[in-house]
């Protein structure tokens, strides 16, 4: 199998960088959907995990023409329990079949044996008498660095072994995310001495694209620091969040790119996926006109 970053650098040269962020929400989703899963199994959190279902892979259906990437963000199948996660582990399984590079946005981050378990069950799965089982399958995870080497260690040994990815928090897009990420220690703002970690986690992972497997999250909200953390990890694929709908904009992403127009992917969520209001009949077509529109603006 081709390394993670080598598949990502194929969906992004086939179709763009554009990432489709899944994040549903029960009152945003189609009105007819909803109904049709109440009618059946009743006003309950069974009902809206399969209407999360059901929308995830229509909405998979819609924009793969115009990305190679998604990302479902776990909590929001999380919130309604064993069947949302159940609803997750379909939506993966069918990105997968569709020939869709997939990050699970779960931020995982821990020590020892618990981050060895995060991270087997979102690549390899559980070892059981011998077999190993797939639990979340997919190609890379988002780890937060917060507890050190010891931490994100039992992810990157895991994502080496399984051909799979990691996208680290660096400078993330949240109005907060100052508080922490700024504050300068030997001279410089933490998220430096994190971008900088990053780019030495990466080096050994590089492929034939020249890029590695060991990515960094860069919010889009923070156009200056992109200049800044690209230029600190030439080697390093972004995932660039806070565009769209959190006031980022094509131009504000420009300098996450290498000059050869890899070593970003851009997400977009609810610009992508929520365009409509729930009454909205043609809300397929507004899904499809959002993935164009922001496929076009990033590819400019």
């Amino acid at each position: 199998m081709p390394s993670f970053s080598d598949r990502l650098a194929a969906a992004v040269r086939a179709k763009g960088p554009l990432c489709v962020g899944i994040d549903p929400r029960w009152e945003a989703l189609p009105r007819a959907i909803r109904e049709r899963h109440r009618v059946v199994l009743g006003a309950d959190y069974q009902s809206a995990a399969w209407a999360f279902a059901e929308f995830g892979q229509r909405v998979l259906e819609l924009v793969v023409p115009y990305c190679g990437i998604v990302k479902p963000q776990a909590a929001f199948f999380e919130l309604f329990g064993p069947p949302g996660m159940v609803a997750l582990q379909t939506l993966l399984a069918r990105a997968r079949r569709m020939n869709l590079v997939t990050i699970l946005d779960a931020k995982r981050g821990d020590i020892a044996s618990t981050a060895t378990a995060y991270a087997d069950a979102a690549f390899t799965g559980c070892a059981i008498d011998g077999s190993t089982l797939p639990v979340w399958d997919a190609d890379a995870l988002t780890i937060n660095p917060y507890l050190g080497r010891d931490a994100v260690e039992p992810f990157l040994t895991a994502a080496k072994k399984g051909d799979r990815g990691v996208f680290v928090l660096v400078r993330t897009s949240n109005p907060g995310a100052g508080l922490f990420q700024d504050l300068v220690c030997n001279g410089k703002p933490v998220y430096r001495h994190v971008a900088e970690e990053v780019a030495r986690w990466n080096a050994p992972t590089r492929g034939e694209s020249g890029l590695g497997d060991v990515g960094a999250v860069v919010g889009a909200t923070h156009p200056r620091e992109l200049v800044e953390l690209r230029a600190a990890m030439p080697d390093v694929w972004l995932l660039v969040p806070g565009y769209g709908a959190q006031g980022g904009t094509a131009a504000d992403v420009k300098a996450a790119y290498r000059p050869d127009g890899l070593g970003a992917i851009v997400n977009s969520s609810r610009g992508v996926t929520f365009p409509f209001q729930p009454d909205d009949r043609d809300w397929e077509a507004q899904i499809v006109a959002a993935a164009q529109k922001a496929q076009a603006e990033l590819r400019a």
